[in-house]
């Protein structure tokens, strides 16, 4: 099993919470974190604008929304050139 870095678990985190919003619940299970990194995560992202709590729902933010289309971006472009080792 590969670690993941940071922004591999940014992305999930956003990704999760794009369409209707999550919970930090279905978050930690999703992304397979347990509840203090998923909150350190969380904590992270609500206070830099990128994801916005609503009542129990964290839900991604326009800001949200194009960081997570830049780590997109970013893994494309690096997988494409590692695979062509």
């Amino acid at each position: 099993m590969t670690r993941r870095n940071k922004p591999e678990i940014l992305g999930c985190i956003l990704n999760i919470c794009k369409t209707d919003g999550s919970s930090k619940t279905k978050i930690v299970y999703q992304v397979n974190l347990n509840f203090k990194n998923a909150g350190f995560y969380l904590e992270w992202l609500t206070s830099h604008g990128y994801l916005v709590k609503e009542e129990r729902l964290y839900k991604t933010t326009s800001s949200g929304n194009e960081l997570l289309q830049n780590l997109n971006d970013i893994n494309s472009t690096i997988n494409e050139k590692l695979d062509s080792l």
